[in-house]
């Protein structure tokens, strides 16, 4: 094994057990014997060179491309290995921190995501096959954390209880003009015109969800409600009663907050109230993962709050709520991860092994992060003005209740619409 690569590992697993067998055939285990075995196989000299001089890119990479191989656990256990001994006391190896810190002073120039960039960054995610989505998301193809009110949920089932608590969130009326940034396959956009009779707009830079979302509006018969186009937030000059965004700050950018919020406060009416709902971080600013930055997210980034509320407050917001979502993206993850691994062989089918790798390394490496490291959600209610919505918290539960009694303890798709009696129910519980 690479000296360097060995030294490295010795001062890093203090604590579990870590088996590793180098590209010469030579196996060592490292750390005290604690936790469930994982075994790890480097194939060549070069992966092993790569991984020590830069592991947060070069170790997925090496997955990626055959280079190594989990022998015995799997990649969420090696993961954990890693995270478990990355606390206090744990590696300090000067070139890795001075390569992390380049890529910090340099995240702004990794962001400037213009329209166009925007658009292309998009196509590199969310625009691959529909089918691959299909074999690993909830029926509602919600792909975004769920909430989770009771841990013995199905995912469809906490995917729709988060809707129902962004619902609340927002105090929808009938007739309401709804703005949803980042619209995805329209789920979130469709419940919500069928459970409060609202207009939605919805906005995407992604083909292949605008087409998906159009034709279900249509099947839904909610077309005359509910409408998809593809345009960039920054280009919208309507006015409207509700805005909700939902997985797509996180592909803002760190340059373009300013810009995000100041558009917001232009688009939302004085009485108005927006939900953003975004993946954020615990600890203080940071950069990127290099692996997520280069092959799943380019452009994207996950704020501290630190670097979000300065920006709303110079746009003239009001915050009037803010709620911590800690480990439900580490169960949807979990979940996802499953599905994917289960339904592995039609993903190959669809691209090839090289991509089920990435995607492996990606759910793993994600679910890791939620549930082992300083990652979270937050969701943040905004105003313009601080008498919008009610004294108290109160009225969030008694809505989602309210929604609870429709929507039953899991809801097909595509769900009928509720009576106008339901409808007005749901809307006064929310007061």
């Amino acid at each position: 094994m690479n000296f360097m690569l060995q030294r490295i590992i010795e001062r890093l697993v203090r604590k579990g057990n870590f088996t590793v067998t180098g590209s010469n055939g030579s196996t060592l285990t490292f750390g005290d014997g604690s936790g469930d075995p994982i075994h790890i196989l480097i194939k060549t000299r070069r992966a092993e060179r790569a991984i020590a001089l830069d592991p947060m890119l070069a170790l997925p990479e090496a997955f990626m491309d055959g280079e190594l191989d989990v022998v015995k656990g799997d990649i969420l256990g090696l993961l954990h290995v890693a995270f478990e001994n990355m606390g206090p006391g744990g590696i300090d190896v000067a070139w890795t921190k001075a390569l992390e810190g380049l890529r910090h002073a340099f995240r702004r120039f990794q962001q400037l995501n213009t329209t166009s960039r925007s658009r292309r960054n998009v196509q590199r995610h969310y625009d691959l096959s529909g089918e691959l989505y299909k074999l690993f998301l909830d029926e509602d193809m919600q792909y975004s954390c769920a909430y989770f009110e009771r841990p013995e949920m199905t995912l469809e089932e906490a995917q729709l209880a988060k809707k129902r608590h962004l619902a609340a969130k927002l105090r929808l009326k009938p007739g309401q003009n709804v703005l949803d940034i980042g619209s995805g396959w329209g789920g979130l956009g469709l419940y919500l015109a069928r459970n409060f009779e609202v207009n939605v707009l919805g906005v995407t830079l992604s083909t292949e969800q605008h087409g998906v979302s159009s034709e279900r509006a249509l099947a839904d018969g909610l077309d005359n409600h509910v409408h998809f186009e593809l345009r960039d937030y920054r280009h919208l000059t309507e006015r409207f009663d509700r805005i909700v965004s939902v997985g797509m700050f996180e592909h803002v950018g760190v340059n373009h907050y300013r810009t995000f919020f100041e558009k917001c406060a232009t688009l939302l009416k004085p009485d108005g109230v927006m939900v953003l709902h975004s993946i954020g971080r615990n600890g203080p600013p940071s950069a990127t993962n290099a692996f997520i930055r280069k092959y799943i997210f380019p452009g994207g980034y996950i704020p501290a709050l630190s670097e979000v509320l300065p920006e709303i407050e110079k746009a003239g917001l009001m915050v009037t709520d803010i709620e911590i979502l800690r480990l439900h993206y580490a169960e949807t993850l979990k979940v996802w991860r499953e599905r994917f691994m289960a339904n592995r062989d039609r993903a190959k089918a669809i691209y090839d092994e090289r991509f089920c790798r990435m995607w492996e390394f990606y759910l793993a490496a994600s679910e890791a992060s939620f549930r082992w490291q300083e990652m979270m959600n937050f969701q943040i209610q905004l105003t313009r003005r601080n008498d919008v919505v009610p004294l108290t918290r109160d009225y969030i539960g008694k809505c989602e209740k309210a929604l609870a009694m429709h929507d039953g303890p899991r809801a097909p798709e595509p769900q009928k619409s509720p009576s106008k009696s339901s409808r007005r129910r749901i809307s006064e519980a929310g007061e």
